[in-house]
């Protein structure tokens, strides 16, 4: 029996072995730290001359350039990330920075105190020295970009910091655990800048630049450090009307349209800035009509309103994009523009730039930049009209425009439009959410909401096409009286809605009038906006003005 039981003892030792082995192995696996070194140019990303850049911490996909000592940064990266201010002229290869009262330019031979070029083009763009970018912005930069893997951390988020003193030494991994890849080692008494926390582990940022995660308990105790920036920002100054501004377009397409200033400003009330269609861009080359007179502006500052001429960029000849892209064709168009203001005695400029491709959005706001420099020098007000904000047209960036210019005016009508499907020209849900998104991005104390003088007759064909014409509140009136309408107010809208059939086919009306420009007017001083502009003169009841004339605060 004795003899039978050894070969079983021994295939049960043989199992416990195996057994122990395989969940040793198990053990040893899962447990033991590993000590594998991760892959430096692979987690940067990095390889050559290139450069990587962190963000608050975050390792971006775009990469800087080490060429001549110095790090270059991306353009399009600094635009989107940093500074949308460095433009861009590829067509002139020219830099160029609007500050509040001056421009600097720059180009390829354009050498900084260091003696090293500014800007470095090659085939993959344009890159700015880091230094350049940390001159005109609010960041922070912590450089490695003479170690072996270059990269560099750059901040402009100032809340406070996380910081922590290492108590035991240990590794930073690639990720939370003791298997990941080592990224590099801490040593006790060395800070840690702690990003993010976990269960047990924190990603941290080292001393000695590498970002990673470490076990907490090799961390002592964790406090808060508020960085503190030295950077002096520039200073936008802004002209405001001591009283709320009550603006009318008066629209002219010739010259002998400045007749009609005398007949329509007698039909008003509490108007003080009038807007002139004056001026309107002919061509690429920063041309334009003028249809300016001195009597004009006379007559006005005699009545103690204020000329703010208008230009437009409605000819067909005008590409805005080509225009706009060429500094020294808005160069030239700022100072044509400055020439009438000196000549005609003017008080400002009421840029109208509709229909403009997204692609010629970076033009056009390098463009209000440049214009308000003069402006601003010579006492000159600038507003700049805008469509009501619509994911379709966040390029006009309106944020930037309630910076750089004294007055942003939403053009609260055209919800439907020549074209377009039948309905109200400017409902009240409309109106209102068009001052909403727009106080979103600029000051109430800039912001000016357009109204319609206007409305649209509606005309469902047979042929089931959609027409439309445009018609004054005066004539609309006319019409509604003439043709014994029936009105219907529609509170959702704020407005009343009248059909009428005919033998041309079913006419539509949303009409503007008393109760819906009051409504608007409403609107205007609940959110306590800067004033209301009217489109246009002429079209409009005299009796109307009662209800547009605002309160100075």
């Amino acid at each position: 029996m004795k003899k039978k039981a050894v070969p079983v003892l021994a295939a049960l030792g043989m199992i416990l072995i195996v057994t122990a082995g395989f969940f040793g192995a198990r053990f040893l696996e899962r447990y033991i730290p590993s000590k594998e070194q991760a892959d430096m140019t692979e987690l940067l990303g990095v390889q050559g001359d290139e450069v990587a850049l962190y963000l608050n911490e975050d390792l971006q996909e775009a990469k800087g350039l080490f060429l001549e000592g110095q790090t270059y940064l991306p353009i399009q990266w600094v635009n989107d990330m940093l500074n949308q201010r460095f433009y861009w002229d590829s067509n002139e290869k020219l830099l160029v920075y609007a500050l509040p009262d001056s421009i600097v330019y720059a180009d390829h031979s354009t050498m900084g105190s260091s003696g090293k070029p500014l800007i470095w083009v090659n085939e993959n763009g344009v890159y700015l020295s880091m230094g350049l970018v940390a001159n005109y912005t609010d960041i922070r930069i912590t450089a490695f970009d003479s170690a072996e893997y270059k990269r560099v951390f750059i901040n402009n988020n100032w809340d406070a910091q996380k910081k922590a003193v290492v108590s035991q030494k240990g590794n930073v991994r690639v990720k939370g655990g003791v298997k990941s890849p080592i990224v590099t080692w801490i040593s006790p008494g060395s800070q840690l800048t702690v990003l993010e926390s976990m269960e047990k582990w924190d990603k941290v940022r080292t001393q000695d630049g590498f970002v990673g995660y470490v076990e907490r308990k090799r961390l002592g105790e964790v406090t808060s450090e508020v960085p503190v920036s030295t950077f002096v920002k520039p200073v936008y100054t802004s002209i405001s009307m001591e009283e709320p501004v009550i603006l009318a377009w008066h629209q002219m397409t010739n010259p002998e349209g400045n007749a009609s200033f005398d007949s329509l400003i007698a039909n008003t009330k509490g108007v003080n800035v009038i807007s002139p269609t004056w001026f309107e861009l002919t061509d690429n080359e920063g041309n334009f009509r003028s249809l300016a007179q001195e009597d004009y502006v006379k007559k006005a500052h005699d009545k103690g309103l204020k000329v703010w001429a208008l230009i437009n960029n409605f000819s067909p000849d005008v590409n805005t994009e080509i225009l706009m892209s060429k500094t020294s064709t808005r160069r030239k168009l700022i100072d044509a523009l400055m020439a009438e203001v000196e000549r005609y005695s003017l008080d400002g400029i009421n840029l109208d730039f509709e229909g403009i491709k997204e692609e010629a959005g970076v033009h056009y706001i390098q463009f209000i930049r440049e214009l308000s420099i003069p402006c601003r020098k010579k006492g000159i007000v600038l507003s700049v009209d805008n469509y009501v904000p619509a994911p379709g047209n966040q390029f006009y960036n309106r944020k930037e425009q309630g910076i750089v210019a004294d007055y942003v005016i939403v053009m609260g009508y055209d919800e439907h439009y020549a074209g377009g499907e039948a309905g109200s020209v400017a409902s009240i849900r409309y109106v209102e959410n068009g001052i909403k998104d727009t106080l979103a991005q600029v000051p109430k104390e800039k912001v000016i909401n357009g109204i319609p003088l206007y409305t649209r007759v509606w005309i469902q064909g047979a042929d089931g096409k959609t027409n439309s014409s445009s018609m004054g509140i005066a004539r609309a009136k006319e019409w509604v009286s003439q043709n014994k309408v029936e009105l219907y107010w529609q509170d959702d809208l704020g407005q009343y809605y009248g059909e009428l059939q005919t033998e041309e086919g079913l006419k539509q009306l949303w009409l503007e009038e008393e109760r819906s420009i009051g409504l608007k007017m409403d609107l205007i001083r609940q959110y306590g906006l800067a004033g209301v502009a009217c489109w246009k003169l002429g079209f409009e009841p005299a009796d109307l003005w009662d209800k547009i004339r605002l309160d100075k605060n």
